[in-house]
């Protein structure tokens, strides 16, 4: 069974050389938090992660959850790893200190949260949806609610949920039908079934506050007629403990392809007391005040399970011995060599070790921004960093969970046979990764978020601003000959990018199906010219590093090397998108809907 070891060197290696984290902080408002502080957060973080976590990740995929009767037991080690958890203080790190946080960056937390998810998503996901809640009465909660709720949340003594899906309303949010009648004292009665809650019951926790989004009885029909509630599992009591039940019961779990050790669970709220959170139907607009920082971990759940099949990859290609290398024997006294020395085995080792360190930055580039919205010292860099959140937000989603897929699928494939074996655990990075790509918004409502609301309504602004960041660095990077070819590579793309933009967007003018139609695949492009960019990125800080005499040459001659190959194999995907998507809607809508019957 492969074990997981934090990639501490290349975390660094992004933080302090690439993206220089420190003047960062300096400039977003935390001068106190510096390169050494960094640095201590993420040993701590992953040596709590692969001593305490870690061993949970297949034993609760193997064990799962337990129903019964309404309540829910977690895997055998979840209780004590939590308890662990919780004193350490991991789930308070950006938090309000008023509210007993530690008032740290976003972009800190999430940082440690790739280390969490990475270790066992199943696990993390139990804080995930805490922190969410606590952002979003931060923001958005009474000074009541404040006082009462969001120090036993920072705290990881109440746990938070989010519940948005119903059995007929998934992602169309505005079709739900759970109700909110006002029962005085600034309360309300709710009304109805949610489904696929994370962690909606659970036996972690003193309390669960569960966020409800429902409807007021003079609520319009849609999405704007939607509104906030908090409803605890527990009313707190006198003294803020928990007190009486209230009425919120897990009717079933769900028995699910991956993520095994997190309960999805079924909830009725039947006459439940909950309090509005925000203004009345105001309630997708304070839920998305979570959205930024939630898209960005899912994206890291894709990245976590990509980093985890590379890892047990190498492992095992190194060990392995299958045939001899196509150009002679490696290990002459061996009756074979390890499989490593295979072009194809290489193929998708280095597949998974681009993606998962490509991926990796624009996390990181993503999460940067949170900061940079929220606390830079110039105004006008703050809204500059805020549309460049907006802009990456829907890529680093997509392209995280996609190509996190595609990454775990291959870890099965170098295995083997004994890929397919669940002795192994390669299968389980690509189960527990597969939901990725639904949740926090499927890929495709993540495709047309990013071109019809943030690329042509912006009229091309937020994609023109991106590009020319990379013409900048491109520029830059021209004169440097390790990475000269690579500029040019990707200034062309990126010309292309722009181009392709504005075709879409003449074909949208007089079809509204073009949009849905090219939206993947324009996704898709912008992730991988998205990666070359912080390739080219990366690349150029290695190859300086190597010219300025750096000791650890192994480690910038390799990220060079990946970075030719990202740039060799990956990124000419673009093309095969850019063609699908000049093909238009019609071969899409062509075909009859009877046609589809057998």
């Amino acid at each position: 069974m492969p074990e997981y070891k934090a990639p501490l060197r290349d975390m660094r290696f992004l933080l302090h050389e690439v993206f220089d984290i420190a003047d960062h902080y300096r400039r977003t408002g935390y001068p106190e938090v510096g390169a050494e502080d960094v640095d201590a957060v993420l040993s701590e973080g992953a040596k709590f992660c692969e001593e305490v976590i870690a061993p949970l990740n297949a034993s609760g995929d193997a064990e799962g959850c337990h129903w019964e009767g309404g309540k829910v037991t977690t895997p055998k080690g979840y209780r004590e790893a939590y308890a662990a958890y919780r004193e350490a203080q991991w789930g308070s790190i950006s938090s309000d200190p008023e509210y007993g946080g530690q008032g740290l960056p976003q972009s800190l937390e999430l940082f440690f949260n790739e280390m969490a998810v990475t270790a066992s998503t199943s696990f993390r996901l139990a804080s995930g949806l805490s922190m969410g809640a606590v952002h979003v009465l931060e923001q958005h909660g009474t000074d009541a609610q404040k006082r009462t709720y969001l120090p036993k949340l920072i705290s990881s003594e109440w746990t938070g949920t989010m519940c948005l899906t119903e059995p007929h309303a998934g992602s169309d949010v505005g079709i739900l039908t759970t109700s909110a009648t006002p029962d005085g004292d600034d309360a309300y009665r709710i009304q109805g079934t949610k489904i696929f809650i994370t962690y909606g019951e659970h036996d972690l926790a003193d309390n669960i506050v569960h966020l409800v989004l429902a409807r007021l009885p003079d609520a319009a029909r849609g999405a704007k007629g939607i509104s906030l509630f908090l409803v605890p599992k527990f009313l707190p009591g006198p003294d803020g403990s928990p007190g009486e039940p209230n009425g919120v019961h897990c009717a079933s779990i769900e028995h699910k392809l991956g993520i095994h050790g997190s309960p999805t669970c079924v909830l009725n709220f039947d006459n439940a007391k909950g309090f509005l959170v925000g203004p009345p139907h105001g309630g997708l607009r304070c839920m998305f005040t979570m959205m930024n920082y939630a898209r960005i971990d899912v994206g890291m759940h894709g990245l976590g399970q990509a980093e985890r099949a590379f890892q047990g990859s190498v492992a095992y290609a190194r060990e392995r011995l299958q045939f001899r290398a196509p150009d002679g024997p490696v290990l002459p006294d061996k009756r074979a060599d390890p499989i490593i020395v295979h072009p194809d085995v290489r193929r998708m080792l280095l597949t998974q070790k681009a993606v998962s360190e490509g991926c990796r930055a624009l996390s990181y580039l993503a999460a940067m921004q949170l900061d940079v919205e929220h606390r830079h010292e110039d105004a006008d860099a703050r809204q500059a960093g805020g549309e460049l959140l907006a802009f990456l937000i829907p890529i680093t989603k997509g392209m995280l969970t996609e190509a996190g897929f595609e990454a775990a699928n291959s870890g099965i494939q170098v295995f083997g046979g004994y890929g397919y074996i669940r002795e192994t655990g390669m299968d389980q990075y690509m189960r527990d990764c597969r939901i990725t790509s639904i949740y926090e918004g499927t890929n495709a409502i993540q495709a047309n978020d990013l071109l019809g609301r943030k690329v042509l309504g912006s009229d091309g602004a937020l994609l023109r601003r991106f590009g020319a960041l990379i013409d900048e660095l491109c520029d830059a990077t021209q004169g440097n000959s390790q990475v000269a070819p690579l500029s040019k590579q990707l200034r062309a793309v990126n010309a292309d990018w722009q181009a392709l933009a504005l075709r879409i967007g003449g074909r949208v003018a007089d079809s509204k199906a073009e949009l849905g139609a090219a939206a993947f695949d324009f996704l898709m492009y912008s992730g991988y010219t998205a990666l070359g960019y912080l390739w080219l990125r990366m690349g150029h800080v290695a190859a300086t590093r190597l010219a300025e005499g750096a000791a650890d040459r192994a480690f910038y001659e390799a990220k060079i090397k990946t970075a030719r190959f990202y740039f060799a194999r990956l990124l000419p995907r673009t093309a095969a998108h850019s063609a699908a998507i000049d093909s238009g809607a019609d071969n899409l809508l062509a075909l009859a809907e009877s046609d589809f019957i057998l």
